[in-house]
């Protein structure tokens, strides 16, 4: 096997990995496939030590973290706790209730990282549903859809944005203004689509009153969180250094008299950050080889152009529910096909309501799927895809009608 087709393997077998969640037979999950992918590249000396730094995208990473520290100020101040509960406990009827988990997910998505948020909403949000009467099925599918929804109306409200933003130089409010659109009308239709499936069941619900308790919010730590926010809209406005002054807001963040630097850095996605550096090793690894280039230009002379909105759209259809989108993201933008500013909007928007489609879709549904399940709510593939197939496919037309 040459040193070409050996890289191919590695890569294959990787997003296999990706697809499959693990290797079978193994206790590998995603990040460890991609790991151990790439150290097997450096390994085998298919990737030369010295040119892994140039192909992992530090400032990338840096920005990532950044943004993992603020949304665990925002978590430890107790807000999305209190949010949670306070929606559960709301005395309103079942579908004013689905719109306002629907609209409190959507928005916190679109400034802060949309996991953190299905992560720490979730359990209190059931919790409150289940002692009211309510089935909870709806409303945490309505929360993870919600999430990834939102999420596309900004830089920094999901992982595979924050990368194109960097690749592309793209701002705040130019992604916003292009963005902010099809994100809303995406919101729009996962209550409609939710409240269409489970309607006869909401109409039948005779919700009840709860005692669960609504918890208290640190404002110090919520004002905190506030002015960090408002800093990370500037870094993205402002012709800045954005990994250094992103990573200057996270070390304020971290100065504190009460929370414990092992409790913010505790509730830092690791994982995701390993992730994300092993795909830059294993992508990057691929975009080298003659076979890829190569075959990307027999391609475009026969007139190929996977920057096109007919290419890119089923693309990041299929890609985002095979291998997920942070990896199609990632794997795209290391093959550098030629993406303009308005191509890299498109992946972004696609790539995110994309991931609506089933629970493997995204790592929000992932989590909201499991963390209801451990409260003994059990939602299956089938039933999310009820409302997955038909909101997203809905979704993405209007996402193409809008980007053009």
């Amino acid at each position: 096997m040459t040193g070409e087709s050996a890289v191919v393997a590695v890569f294959a077998l990787v997003y296999l990995g990706m697809a499959l969640g693990r290797w079978p037979g193994l206790a590998l999950d995603r990040t460890g496939v991609a790991l151990v992918g790439a150290i097997f590249l450096v390994g085998l000396g298919l990737m030369p030590t010295e040119r892994v730094a140039h192909h992992i995208e530090l400032p990338t990473l840096v920005i990532l973290f950044a943004l993992m520290v603020l949304s665990a100020q925002v978590a430890a101040s107790g807000a999305f706790d209190r949010l949670a509960a306070s929606i559960a406990t709301a005395q309103v009827g079942p579908f004013l209730l689905l719109a306002l988990v629907v609209m409190a997910s959507g928005v916190l998505s679109a400034l802060l990282t949309n996991d953190v948020v299905v992560w720490a909403m979730t359990p209190l949000l059931v919790r409150g549903l289940v002692a009211r009467g309510l089935p909870p099925e709806p409303y945490v599918i309505a929360l993870a859809m919600a999430a990834n929804a939102g999420s596309a109306a900004t830089v920094v409200g999901n992982p595979q944005n924050l990368l194109i933003a960097q690749a592309g130089g793209l701002d705040f409010w130019t992604f916003l203004a292009t963005a902010g659109v099809p994100a809303g009308l995406a919101l729009g239709v996962v209550f409609l689509t939710v409240a269409a499936v489970w309607g006869r069941r909401l109409r039948q619900a005779a919700p009840g009153d709860t005692d669960l308790e609504v918890p208290p919010i640190d404002r110090a730590h919520l004002t905190k969180a506030a002015l960090a926010a408002g800093g990370v809209v500037l870094v993205f406005t402002l012709p800045v250094e954005r990994a250094l002054w992103a990573l200057a807001i996270a070390g304020a963040l971290l100065i504190s008299r009460r929370l414990a630097t092992r409790t913010m850095l505790g509730l830092v996605d690791w994982h995701l950050l390993l992730l994300f550096a092993s795909l830059f090793v294993v992508t990057g690894t691929l975009a080298e080889t003659a076979l890829v280039t190569d075959a990307l230009a027999r391609a475009t002379a026969r007139g190929f152009d996977a920057t096109a909105s007919t290419t890119l759209l089923p693309l990041a259809l299929a890609g985002s529910n095979v291998i997920g989108n942070v990896p199609l993201v990632t794997l795209l933008l290391a093959l550098d096909l030629g993406f303009t500013e308005a191509s890299l909007l498109r992946l972004a928007v696609y790539s995110t309501l994309a991931g609506n489609l089933l629970i493997v879709g995204s790592l929000a549904n992932i989590i909201a799927v499991e963390r209801a399940a451990g409260l003994g709510v059990r939602i299956g593939f089938l039933t999310f895809a009820a409302v997955g197939v038909p909101a997203t496919l809905a979704t993405l037309a209007l996402a193409a009608w809008w980007l053009g």
